[in-house]
């Protein structure tokens, strides 16, 4: 059993459009549970990239989120994105409490009520991406209104509020050098608004998520005001964030990979199981996200992680393991594969994946329908990637049909 190891500097930093980081792909080939030191925080902490491994560390309650509170653990960028009170950092069963009253928002039959109007929504932007003719940014059009539309919808949050509350998400996923102060401000400035909207839905409830959630009990148990605040906000941010990036993401690869697209094009019901594998193949942003805490010593693939050690987890070098994937470096739209972990894995799985996979379902099938000559208005070699962010998406998208 390892007990020690080299450590490995890994910034994480690889923003060459979506191809797969060469530093992850080298941990996962070389040094499957590595020592690494990231950009921010205090020290080293271990990596987990193999599936098998990051499947343990996500599902075994020795290893801890919440025990990393009030510590400066390594992670990604200058001041940690998680609100200390919010689901992210909650074990079981704190969490597994608030996860229940959450998901009342977020069951199958839910989303699938909401497909119809989505699809009116998508109608009516590619109507309009139409009226203005080729070439034309799917970003704007579609990818940047769609997911943010549909959470503050459940929300109820003003339309005059959005586009505010989108620039301060933006800016708490910024890693560059100078982004600690822009990332601290707009933590505080969402955490404001919630807290003064989610006391107004608590005082007059409505028929939104938030209002449901003010009102659900467990047992006999409400959230707290702090608790509700920051789950509100959390549900904004993670509610369209990773949406908005993967349309876009999924629409490049999909117009970079002519055969793939041409089989998804003659089988248009192949679809859902078309986007799992898009899901999968696509790095979808950088580097890793937040750390857990070994709560004991643990061995974990013939090392030993001792009791106190920040441990670190790769989805997306998971997502490429080829004891997981025969040929896991290729887009293959018939791939009947294992699981993806594109929404995390565990007591931390994404309660919104229902949600996003339905407006990815409705917006990737529409797009593709109404045009079927879609392609690149430019060279994707002229595409201008976010850099930035530890999520990784092209800024604009010009197509044309």
């Amino acid at each position: 059993m390892t007990t020690s190891a080299p450590v490995w500097d890994c910034p994480f930093n690889h923003t060459d459009g979506l191809e797969f980081d060469p530093l992850l792909k080298r941990l996962l080939t070389e040094e499957p549970i590595a020592r690494i030191r990231l950009p921010h925080g205090e020290g080293e902490a271990w990596l987990a990239t193999r599936y098998e491994d990051v499947r343990v560390v996500t599902t075994d309650r020795r290893f801890s989120r919440a025990a990393g509170i009030g510590r400066d653990l390594p992670r990604m960028t200058p001041a940690p994105i998680a609100q200390v009170e919010s689901i992210n950092l909650m074990d079981p069963p704190a969490h597994n409490r608030l996860r229940r009253l959450v998901a009342q928002g977020f069951t199958n039959r839910q989303v699938e009520r909401m497909r119809a109007h989505t699809q009116r929504v998508v109608d009516g932007y590619l109507d309009e991406m139409t009226e203005h003719g080729a070439p034309a940014d799917l970003v704007s059009h579609l990818s940047a209104r769609l997911p943010l539309t549909t959470i503050c919808e459940l929300l109820d949050i003003p339309a005059e509020d959005r586009t505010e509350l989108r620039g301060h998400a933006v800016a708490m996923m910024a890693m560059g050098p100078n982004s600690g102060a822009g990332q601290v401000n707009a933590k505080a400035a969402l955490r404001a608004y919630f807290a003064e909207l989610t006391a107004a839905r608590r005082r007059s409830p409505g028929e939104d998520l938030i209002s449901a959630l003010a009102t659900a009990r467990d047992g006999a148990e409400l959230l707290d005001d702090d608790e509700l605040a920051v789950m509100a906000m959390v549900l904004l941010v993670t509610g369209h964030d990773t949406s908005t990036y993967q349309l876009s993401n999924i629409a490049y690869t999909l117009l970079t990979h002519p055969e793939q697209l041409a089989k998804l094009r003659a089988q248009p019901e192949m679809l859902p199981r078309a986007l799992e594998e898009l899901l999968r193949f696509i790095p979808f942003r950088q580097g890793v996200g937040i750390a857990r805490v070994a709560t004991e010593d643990v061995e974990l693939g013939g090392v030993l992680i001792r009791a106190g050690e920040p441990v670190h987890v790769s989805y997306l070098a998971a997502n490429r393991d080829p004891a997981m994937y025969e040929r896991p470096d290729e887009l293959d739209l018939d791939r009947g594969a294992p699981t993806h972990m594109t929404f995390g894995y565990g007591t931390h799985h994404c309660l919104g994946s229902h949600l996003a996979r339905m407006e990815l379902q409705v917006a990737v099938g529409t797009l593709l329908s109404r045009f079927p000559g879609l392609r690149l208005a430019v060279p994707p070699g002229g595409l201008d990637w976010q850099t930035g962010s530890i999520w990784r998406y092209p800024r604009t998208l010009p197509v044309a049909w």
